[in-house]
C-alpha cells in the first residue's frame, strides 16, 4: 500500500498540472498563439536557464555517471533497431515507416522526462537527468533523423545539413553542456544572479506541462490506431525493460538506474510530429504516437514505478 501511495505521489501531480492545461484551453483563457509562444519560451529561454542552473550548482564528479550515459545510448540504439526491423518485415511504406520508428525511440525528455525525475527523486534526481540529457539528446536527434531519411532511399543532402545544425545549435543541448563545464570546474554563480536564476527556473516546469496540456487534442489521435498503439507499446514499456537489460549489467543501481528506467519510459516527443512534417514522414501518425503515449503514459509510468518498487530496483 506504502508503495501505491508513494507512486501515486510521484505520478498523479504531473498529469494533473497536464490535465489543468487542457482545462484552460477548453475554457478558452489561451489560444493556440499563447500556447506555441509558451512552448517556445519555456524551449528557448526557461529549460536552458533550468539546465543550467541545475548541472551549472551540482558536484560533477558526484552526478555523472558514464556507465548510465552509455547505457541510455544503447536504449535508443535498440529502440530504433527493433522498431526498423519490424517496419522492414511488414514493409511499410516510406513515410508510415520513418514516423514509427522515430515514434518508439524518441521520448520527451526535456517536459515530462525531468518532471518525472524531479518528483521521484527530488533536485538530486533532476541534476542527474539534466547531465544525463545533455548527452543523450543528440544521440536521440541522430537516430531520428536517420530514421526518417534512410526509408527514402533519395539524395536528401539539403535536408540533413539543414537539420544537423539546428541540433548542434540546440539551446538544451548548449545550456546542458555550459552547465556541465560549469560544474567540473567548479566555478562560482554570483549571489544575485542564482538568486535571480532560482526564481526565473521555478517557472520552468508548470509552464511545460500546462503547453503540453494546452497542446493535447484527441482530435489528434486519428489515422492507423493499431500502428500508433504498437510505436506507443515499443515506448513505454519495451524501452523501460530494456534500460533494465543494459544498465543492470553495467553496474548502474540505486538513483541512477532508476533515471534511467524513468527517462526511458518517457511519451513520444512532441518534435517528432513537426520532424515527420518537415521530412516526408506520416504526420497523421506521428501526431496520433505523440497524443496516444502522452494519455497511456500516466498509467506506464504508475505501473512501472510500481513494479521497480517491489523488486527494489527504484
Amino acid at each position: 500500500m506504502h508503495a501505491l501511495t508513494e507512486t501515486i505521489t510521484i505520478v498523479l501531480p504531473i498529469f494533473l498540472v497536464i490535465a489543468l492545461g487542457t482545462l484552460i484551453k477548453h475554457l478558452k483563457l489561451l489560444d493556440d498563439t499563447f500556447l506555441q509562444q509558451t512552448n517556445r519560451l519555456v524551449y528557448v529561454i526557461f529549460l536552458p536557464l533550468l539546465l543550467f542552473y541545475k548541472i551549472g550548482n551540482a558536484d560533477f564528479s558526484r552526478s555523472f555517471n558514464p556507465s548510465l550515459v552509455l547505457g541510455s545510448a544503447l536504449v535508443i540504439a535498440a529502440g530504433f533497431a527493433i522498431s526498423w526491423i519490424y517496419t522492414g518485415k511488414r514493409q511499410y511504406p516510406a513515410a508510415i515507416r520513418g514516423s514509427f520508428c522515430q515514434g518508439s525511440f524518441r521520448g520527451n525528455l526535456a517536459y515530462i522526462g525531468l518532471a518525472i525525475c524531479l518528483n521521484a527523486y527530488g533536485d538530486e534526481g533532476l541534476t542527474k537527468a539534466g547531465i544525463l540529457m545533455g548527452f543523450i539528446v543528440p544521440v536521440l536527434n541522430l537516430f531520428a533523423i536517420l530514421a526518417l531519411l534512410l526509408p527514402h532511399h533519395n539524395d536528401k543532402t539539403n535536408k540533413i545539413s539543414s537539420l544537423l545544425v539546428p541540433t548542434l545549435l540546440n539551446p538544451l543541448i548548449i545550456a546542458s553542456f555550459l552547465g556541465i563545464i560549469w560544474s567540473y570546474f567548479q566555478l562560482p554563480i554570483p549571489t544575485i544572479i542564482d538568486h535571480s536564476l532560482k526564481i526565473t527556473t521555478g517557472l520552468t516546469l508548470p509552464l511545460a506541462l500546462l503547453a503540453i496540456g494546452g497542446g493535447f487534442s484527441f482530435a489528434r489521435i486519428k489515422g492507423d490506431l493499431k500502428l500508433a498503439g504498437i510505436a506507443s507499446t515499443i515506448k513505454l514499456a519495451v524501452l523501460p525493460l530494456l534500460a533494465i537489460a543494459f544498465l543492470v549489467p553495467l553496474q548502474v543501481t540505486g538513483m541512477d538506474l532508476g533515471i534511467g528506467i524513468l527517462i526511458a519510459g518517457t511519451p513520444t516527443a512532441t518534435a517528432t510530429y513537426i520532424m515527420a512534417q518537415q521530412m516526408d514522414g506520416d504526420a497523421e501518425l506521428a501526431g496520433s504516437i505523440v497524443m496516444l503515449a502522452t494519455l497511456a503514459s500516466a498509467f506506464s509510468y504508475t505501473i512501472l514505478l510500481l513494479l521497480f518498487k517491489s523488486t527494489g530496483l527504484l
